[in-house]
């Protein structure tokens, strides 16, 4: 799922290297970079056409009308995101295909399912204190996340806790509809992964980056796994 942004001042859509590769070393997908052009999409017709989804975490925040808060900040949005996110996620998984949420992708599909979010989680528990952080370090803040015992994280990772890394300003307030949660901070107990079957489908998404220096990361590595296994099974129904 491609994010808006600028480069020397020029629009641009893009989204990291670093999520790519695991979809394809570990998951053995396929990957298509979704346009997030929210007044030109047919979401129901590219629904059809996608084995699973990947809601890819982002430098902007989800917008606060989509959760009902009129109050949450206005900085670093990127409304199309917002809305063909939501409205694709929506579609594929009334579909029962797999989606899966990174970061950002977590606090989208909490909204979709009638969840909230907060935007004054405190610096140095889920990010760096310090927001001009160079990209080589962005991701050395680190902390510790409980799975939960018998949930598909737990299951697939063989840890009870793992360390994450972690670069978010927004987080879950209320947790949505329908959702199981996989795993919360150790520090202030904030939800930092959930699941959920709603048509057949697989649903997950975690709070932290999965993506960062997965080559050695061994839970990372199992986060894109269950990627892999969740799209051929459904491929193999």
């Amino acid at each position: 799922m491609l994010c808006c942004n600028e480069i020397a001042s020029r629009p641009i859509q893009a989204v990291a290297t670093r999520f790519v590769e695991p979809l394809v070393r570990y998951a053995g997908a396929t990957v298509l970079l979704v346009p997030a052009v929210a007044d030109a999409m047919d979401t129901r017709s590219l629904a059809g056409r996608l084995d699973g989804l990947l809601l890819t975490g982002s430098r902007s925040n989800v917008a606060g009308g989509r959760y009902g808060n009129t109050d949450a900040s206005d900085d670093a949005l990127d409304l199309d995101r917002d809305a063909v996110a939501l409205e694709l996620a929506g579609r594929m998984i009334e579909a029962g295909r797999p989606v899966f949420g990174i970061c950002r992708g977590l606090q989208e599909l909490n909204v979709l399912f009638g969840g909230t979010l907060t935007d004054t989680l405190d610096e140095g528990h889920h990010r760096s204190t310090d927001d001009a952080t160079a990209y080589e370090t962005l991701f050395d803040h680190v902390h510790d996340v409980t799975l939960s015992a018998g949930g598909l994280l737990a299951s697939a990772i063989a840890q009870p806790s793992i360390s994450v890394t972690s670069v978010h300003r927004q987080g879950i307030d209320r947790l949505g509809e329908g959702l199981t949660v996989e795993a919360h901070a150790v520090s202030d107990g904030l939800v930092e992964a959930f699941s959920a079957r709603p048509c057949g489908g697989d649903v997950l998404a975690v709070q932290w980056h999965p993506e960062w220096d997965v080559a050695a990361s061994a839970s990372g590595q199992a986060f894109f796994t269950l990627i892999g296994q969740a799209l051929g099974a459904y491929r193999d129904r």
